[in-house]
């Protein structure tokens, strides 16, 4: 069982969709806040990323930017040039798009992919990314993610037969790649999922609630699997984690029934079971102080909700 793996799986929702772009210059594309999560990749020119968060900032070839959180922002041949609303059309649902923009200058084509996170239970990691994630792969860095980007390009720069199959898989990885590159870029001390998946305590008591949070887990069996002693593992993971063990099972275990209730057909009885809980009565009082909803009505709701 893999932590970083099932975390991907618990934040996103829907079918993730790709788009590749040319745009000649003067160019700039505005990108209002919203749910999407989205990711470019700069595969031939340059442009600038425009945000209220930062001064521009210039992007290259082979530049990765990630925008976990949804916040609004441009991107632009140059700080000045004109932008223009990004507005796709509500009934576009193909998982592969391509978008020009004509002009008579320089020309830049972006890998673009976008994502949807379930906003009602984040996921800690989110917590921990910024708003905007730069990664530079070059040359003996990152490899993997510039071969998930090779991929997904060639994919988008020729579709084939198989193409709309494969490319919902491609720009998962293309995400898991980036999320993998950005942990591996901070610091030994810095605190959060970015250590908590570099210490070997750790992971073995998020592995342990991650594949088993049907069992009756407490501080002490956990730290028995982290090797530690029961005061010492609850204070590094609440330090590392940034919340208490037991709070950090329950939050899981939510997530998980929550999963089932969208994309299974299980009982409320087995999905109590399956998440730890003996009785559905049990399980619905916890279920609708996380959701605020009980577990049939969000079940019945739309997208789960």
């Amino acid at each position: 069982m893999d932590v970083l793996s099932d975390v991907l799986i618990a934040m996103r929702l829907g079918r993730p969709g790709a788009a590749r772009t040319s745009s000649r210059a003067p160019w700039g594309v505005r990108f209002h806040p919203g749910q999407a999560a989205g990711c470019h990749v700069v595969l031939s020119g340059s442009c600038w990323l425009l945000s209220a968060e930062s001064d521009p900032v210039a992007l290259t070839v082979g530049d990765v930017l990630f925008t976990p959180h949804g916040n609004g922002y441009a991107l632009a041949d140059h700080p000045d040039s004109p932008l223009t609303d990004f507005a796709p059309l509500a009934t576009e649902s193909a998982p592969l798009d391509e978008m020009r923009i004509d002009g008579s200058g320089v020309v830049t084509e972006l890998l673009c992919a976008n994502y949807t996170f379930d906003p009602a239970r984040p996921h800690p990691l989110l917590a921990d990314l910024p708003a905007f994630v730069h990664l530079k792969p070059e040359v003996g860095n990152h490899s993997s993610l510039r071969s998930a980007v090779e991929l997904l390009g060639n994919e988008l720069r020729d579709p084939r037969a198989g193409t709309e199959a494969a490319l919902p898989a491609l720009v998962d990885m293309l995400l898991l790649y980036v999320l993998r590159a950005w942990l591996d870029d901070q610091p030994a001390e810095r605190a959060g999922w970015a250590s908590a998946l570099r210490d070997p305590a750790i992971t073995a008591a998020l592995r342990q609630i991650h594949r088993h949070p049907e069992q009756p887990w407490t501080v002490a069996t956990l730290a028995e699997r982290a090797g530690l002693s029961r005061a010492a593992f609850a204070k590094r993971f609440t330090a590392i984690v940034g919340d208490t063990p037991l709070a950090y099972l329950t939050w899981w275990r939510m997530t998980t029934a929550a999963r089932m209730l969208r994309d299974s057909t299980k009982s409320l009885r087995a999905i109590a079971e399956s998440c730890g809980y003996g009785s559905e009565y049990a399980f619905a009082k916890a279920f609708k102080r996380a959701y605020e909803v009980a577990p049939g009505r969000y079940r019945s709701a739309p997208s789960g909700r």
